[in-house]
């Protein structure tokens, strides 16, 4: 499937191409052929008939095709424009010197001329350039062969045998130079393509690791980021007795018993909007309002841990276990920002995220303990129980509460 969406990119880019490049070819072509009619008309009046049809019908079949490569038709099959281009310029004279003084006019000049200007622009689709190629010899050659045509030549006292053995090797040459130069082109579209698709997935890698935003001013050269918050919302989960728990379980169950649950809080991460900041141990922190500034973190906040004990609460129904997760939840401000070069993360610092911790820390299993500041905010629209004043490790004494359930949940009830 990678293979062939890349031959696909690949043609799609070669068509463009080709386009662009008739495009070009064309005006040259028109501007070319327009200036030898003005020349020869100002120097010869007296011109020879096959010379001036052939010139005027090179024009007009060249105006022919820039107005096909505007239409839907000609920009879905650029080869056939191709061919016509060539083919116009080739062709046409040897129509007209056949019709009108029945000769086979061998154009070395206008031919190598084409063919070298062919392999110069459009450097790609080999097979088409052989194929213009045959078209002119096939003419020439029938016209000479069928008909009788006598051979005439722009090269004054040539051998044919020379001319013909000429045109061979430079035919060869153009062909075999657009095979190679093509098949680099398509070696460094490959190269690209990877490299383009690494980049996406180192992308994608360090935004998991880092907000957007972050991962932006990082890749800036010389960047520092760390920033005050005024107002943020920090969350810190722990499934109670996990260590004791684990000490019963393989290194592997551990690992997919705990991925398998943060891997659920973290699509609550993206559901509700939040950042990740880390996983330590069983412990699962999680804030709001940053990097980008949120009116409605609390809630937000309020609404992830209602969720975590919903998930908590399913999980334990379907593995048949019996976790619990203590949940702790304070406001106010921090500074964030990324410190060294090596293994970096997004992280905070500063006495809020302190106080979350300790609201975690001192709370039980099952319930989610969150500060007055969290309190006077929620009071409205959730139900919050005071608990007793308790004992705070660097706060001393602090009232706290217990955020129970949405009022909207309990009206229902």
């Amino acid at each position: 499937m990678a293979i062939n969406l890349g031959f696909s990119q690949y043609t799609t880019w070669r068509r463009d191409f080709m386009l662009s490049r008739l495009w070009i070819g064309g005006i040259i072509g028109i501007v070319a052929v327009m200036s030898f009619i003005v020349l020869n008309l100002s120097h010869y009046p007296n011109l020879e008939p096959p010379w001036l049809y052939t010139n005027l019908t090179q024009e007009a079949a060249l105006l022919l095709c820039l107005l096909l490569l505007l239409s839907p038709r000609g920009r879905s099959y650029p080869g056939l424009i191709f061919l016509l281009f060539s083919w116009a310029l080739t062709l046409v004279p040897q129509y007209w010197y056949f019709l009108l003084e029945g000769v086979a006019k061998l154009d070395f000049v206008t031919w190598t001329l084409l063919f070298l200007g062919q392999t110069t622009l459009i450097p790609v689709r080999w097979s088409l350039h052989l194929l213009s190629q045959l078209g002119v010899f096939v003419c020439f050659f029938f016209i000479q062969f069928y008909f009788g045509a006598v051979i005439e030549s722009n090269i004054a006292n040539a051998d044919s045998f020379f001319l013909y053995l000429y045109l061979f090797w430079f035919c060869v040459i153009c062909d075999i130079s657009v095979f190679f130069y093509e098949k680099l082109q398509r070696k460094e579209f490959d190269t690209k393509q990877n490299l383009e698709v690494e980049q996406e997935k180192s992308e994608r890698l360090l935004l998991n690791i880092l907000p957007q935003s972050i991962a932006e001013r990082l890749k800036q050269p010389g960047a520092t980021v760390a920033e005050n918050f005024t107002e943020v919302t920090v969350l810190f989960a722990d499934i109670a007795g996990f260590t004791a728990m684990s000490t019963g379980m393989s290194p592997l169950q551990l690992v997919e018993l705990l991925n398998e649950i943060f891997c659920k809080f973290d699509k609550l991460v993206e559901l509700h909007g939040l950042e990740k900041i880390k996983t330590i141990g069983d412990a699962y922190m999680v804030v709001a309002g940053l990097p980008e500034p949120n009116p409605n973190h609390v809630t937000q906040m309020a609404e992830m841990a209602l969720d975590m004990q919903t998930t908590i609460a399913k999980f334990n129904q379907q593995y048949y276990k019996n976790l619990h997760i203590r949940i702790g939840i304070h406001t106010g401000p921090v500074v964030a920002g990324v410190i060294g070069i090596k293994k970096f993360a997004y992280d905070l610092w500063g006495d809020t995220v302190n106080i979350a911790s300790r609201m975690e820390s001192h709370g039980m299993p099952g319930k989610i303990q969150v500060s007055d500041n969290v309190y006077q905010i929620l009071r409205n629209h959730y139900v919050l129980v005071k608990r007793e004043t308790i004992q705070v490790k660097g706060k001393g004494e602090m009232t706290t509460y217990w955020l129970q359930a949405r009022q909207t949940d309990l009206i229902a009830n």
